[in-house]
C-alpha cells in the first residue's frame, strides 16, 4: 500500500511539472512555441468569425492582437467583433488606437462618435464625425448624426443645414424626411407637424414613422387626430403592435413620453434605420454592428432588439436570437411578437416540448391573436401532429375575422395539414380559398396543380395552373417538375422528358424528380437513359422513397 501511494505521489509531481518549460529549452525553441501559439490563436479567431461566433471571435482576436500589437488587420477585426458582440467600450479602445494610425478610419470614427453621444459629449461626437473619411455613404452618416449633435448643442441652424445636405442625396428621401420631423419635434419647432406629414408620405406604412407621429399628436393634446391615425393603419400587420398600444393609451387618457428624449435617441433611431435597410444575408453582420451601436445608445429600443434577433436568425444563430427575444420587456408593444418568435426558434433548435408549451401558453393568454395560433399550428405540423395543427389553425381563422390577401399562408398551412391527415376535400377547399385571396402565388398554384396531377384528376386544368406558376417562378425546379409530370399524365412524353431534364438541372439530387424523368424517358423510348435516372433516384432516396418500386422499374421497366 505504501509503495502504491508513493507511485501516485510521484505521478502527481510529474504531472504538475509537465507544463513547465524544459530547463535546457533554447530561446529559439521558446520563440517557435510562441509563434505556434500565436498562429493557433489567429486560426481560432478566423474560425470563430467564419462561424459567426462573435464573442469568441472578439476574444481570440484580442489575444491575437496581444501577440502582434502592431497588426492593423487584426486590430480592425478585434474592433469589429467587439462591436458586434455589444462590447462598445472595448471597441472604443480599439477605435482610439486605429485612428492614431489612420486618422480618418470611418468605422472607428463612427464608434468614437457614438460613444461620445452616449456620454453627452456632443462637441466630441461632431469632431469625430468631421474627421471621418468622406464617401457617399459616409456623407449620409455624417450629415444625419451631426444634425443630432447640432440639435443637442442648441445649434438649430446647423441641424437644418445638415438635414438639407442629407435630403440632397439620392435614395434617402424617406430617412431625411423622418429625421427632419424628429429634430423639429425634439427642438419644439412649430413646423414639426408639417414635417411629420411629409415623412408619412415619404415612408408610407413605416411603423416607426406612424408611432412617432401618433406620439407627437398625443403629446400635443390632439387625441382625435391620433386616434384617426391609428385607426387608419389598424389592419396593417407590421404596424399592429404600435397601433394597438396607441389606442390603448388613448382609451386610458395617458400621454406618452417623447418619442425622442435626447440626441442619443435620435442617433439610435438613425442607426436602426440604416441597419434595417441592410436586409440581405451578406450584410447581416454589418447590420448587427449598427444595431449594437443603436442599443448601446438606447437599450429600450425594442424594435432594434427584434431586428437584431432576426439578423442572428438569418445567420442560423437561433440560441442568440432566443436570448435577445427573451430580454424584450413585457411592457413593450413587441413583447408578444418576440415571445412567439422565440418559441419558433426553440422549435428550430429542436427544443420542441418547450416550444409547444410556450406557444400554447401564448395562444391561450392572447386568444384573439391569430399569429399565436398560427405559430402553434406550425409547431404541431412540424412535429407531424396534423390534427392538433388543424385545430390551432381553426382558432387562428376565428381570431382573424374577415381574411385579407395577406392571410393566404394560414389557409395554405391548414391545407397541408389536412392533406397529410387524409382530408383531401378540406385541403382542396382551403387551397382554393387561399388562391381567391392571392391568385398569383406560385406555391399555391403548384400545390393544387401537382396534387391534381398526382391524383390523376383535372389534368388539363392542372397544367394551365402549373404553367402559370412556372411563368411566375421559372427557376423553381419543383414547379418545373410539376409541369413535366402533367405532360407525362397527358401522354406528352417528349415534352415531359425535356421539361423534367430541366427540373433535374435546377434541383440536382432529388429522388422524386429523377424518378419522374426516368418514367418519361422510358415512355419516350430512351430505356437505357431511363434506367440511368432510376438508379440516380435510388441513390438519392430518402426514408419516404419507395425503393422497392424503383428497383422493380430498373429490373423490368414500366409495364402498360
Amino acid at each position: 500500500m505504501k509503495r502504491h501511494l508513493l507511485t501516485v505521489a510521484m505521478f502527481l509531481v510529474l504531472a504538475g511539472c509537465a507544463g513547465m518549460p524544459s530547463l535546457d529549452e533554447s530561446p529559439a525553441d521558446r520563440e517557435a512555441d510562441h509563434q505556434a501559439d500565436a498562429f493557433s490563436t489567429y486560426l481560432s479567431a478566423r474560425f470563430a468569425a467564419g462561424q459567426n461566433e462573435m464573442p469568441d471571435a472578439a476574444r481570440y482576436y484580442a489575444k491575437s492582437l496581444r501577440n502582434d500589437p502592431g497588426n492593423a488587420e487584426i486590430m480592425s477585426q478585434a474592433f469589429f467583433f467587439s462591436s458586434t458582440s455589444g462590447d462598445m467600450e472595448t471597441a472604443g479602445k480599439y477605435a482610439t488606437e486605429m485612428v492614431a494610425h489612420s486618422p480618418d478610419e470611418r468605422s472607428a470614427r463612427l464608434a468614437l462618435a457614438v460613444i461620445a453621444f452616449r456620454h453627452k459629449d456632443y462637441a466630441g461626437a461632431r469632431k469625430n464625425l468631421s474627421l471621418s473619411a468622406k464617401g457617399p455613404f459616409q456623407s449620409l452618416v455624417v450629415s444625419l448624426f451631426d444634425a443630432w449633435g447640432a440639435a443637442a448643442s442648441g445649434d438649430a441652424a446647423g441641424a437644418t443645414a445638415d438635414m438639407k445636405a442629407l435630403a440632397s442625396q439620392s435614395g434617402v428621401e424617406g430617412l431625411a424626411a423622418f429625421h427632419s420631423a424628429l429634430i423639429a419635434d425634439y427642438l419644439g419647432q412649430p413646423d414639426a407637424d408639417t414635417d411629420y406629414k411629409k415623412a408619412m408620405v415619404a415612408n408610407r406604412t413605416s411603423p416607426r414613422v406612424i408611432e412617432a407621429y401618433g406620439n407627437y399628436l398625443e403629446r400635443a393634446g390632439r387625441a382625435a387626430d391620433a386616434h384617426a391615425l391609428y385607426e387608419k393603419f389598424v389592419d396593417e400587420p407590421g404596424v399592429t403592435p404600435v397601433v394597438q398600444s396607441g389606442l390603448a393609451r388613448l382609451a386610458q387618457n395617458k400621454k406618452p413620453q417623447a418619442f425622442i428624449r435626447s440626441a442619443e435617441d435620435g442617433v439610435a433611431e438613425g442607426l436602426f434605420g440604416i441597419a434595417a435597410s441592410l436586409s440581405d444575408r451578406s450584410s447581416a453582420d454589418v447590420s448587427i454592428l449598427y444595431l449594437r451601436m443603436a442599443l448601446y445608445l438606447r437599450p429600450d429600443l425594442a424594435l432594434a432588439d427584434l431586428l437584431l434577433a432576426d439578423r442572428f436568425e438569418s445567420l442560423g444563430k437561433y440560441e442568440e436570437a432566443v436570448s435577445i427575444y427573451r430580454d424584450i420587456d413585457k411592457s413593450s408593444p413587441y413583447f408578444a411578437m418576440a415571445a412567439t418568435q422565440a418559441a419558433v426558434d426553440e422549435t428550430r433548435l429542436d427544443h420542441k416540448a418547450a416550444a409547444l408549451a410556450d406557444l400554447k401558453s401564448l395562444a391561450e393568454t392572447n386568444p384573439n391573436s391569430s399569429a399565436n395560433w398560427i405559430a402553434l399550428g406550425d409547431a404541431y405540423r412540424d412535429q407531424d401532429n396534423d390534427q392538433d395543427a388543424i385545430a390551432a389553425y381553426d382558432q387562428a381563422e376565428k381570431a382573424l375575422g374577415t381574411p385579407q390577401k395577406r392571410d393566404w399562408p394560414l389557409f395554405y398551412a391548414r391545407a397541408m395539414a389536412e392533406d397529410r391527415a387524409k382530408h383531401w376535400d378540406k385541403a382542396e377547399a382551403d387551397v382554393n380559398k387561399a388562391l381567391k385571396l392571392s391568385p398569383d402565388q406560385p406555391e399555391l398554384l403548384n400545390y393544387l396543380g401537382y396534387s391534381w396531377v398526382d391524383r390523376n384528376e383535372k389534368i388539363p386544368e392542372a397544367l394551365t395552373m402549373l404553367e402559370k406558376a412556372r411563368k411566375l417562378r421559372p427557376y423553381d425546379g419543383y414547379i418545373v417538375d410539376s409541369v413535366g409530370w402533367a405532360y407525362y399524365r397527358l401522354g406528352r412524353y417528349d415534352d415531359a422528358a425535356r421539361t423534367l431534364e430541366a427540373a433535374v438541372l435546377l434541383v440536382p439530387g432529388d429522388s422524386t424528380i429523377n424518378e419522374h424523368l426516368g418514367d418519361a424517358l422510358w415512355k419516350a423510348g430512351h430505356r437505357m437513359d431511363a434506367r440511368f435516372q432510376w438508379n440516380h433516384a435510388l441513390a438519392f432516396a430518402t426514408p419516404e422513397t419507395d425503393k422497392a418500386a424503383i428497383e422493380q422499374k430498373i429490373k423490368n421497366g414500366l409495364t402498360g
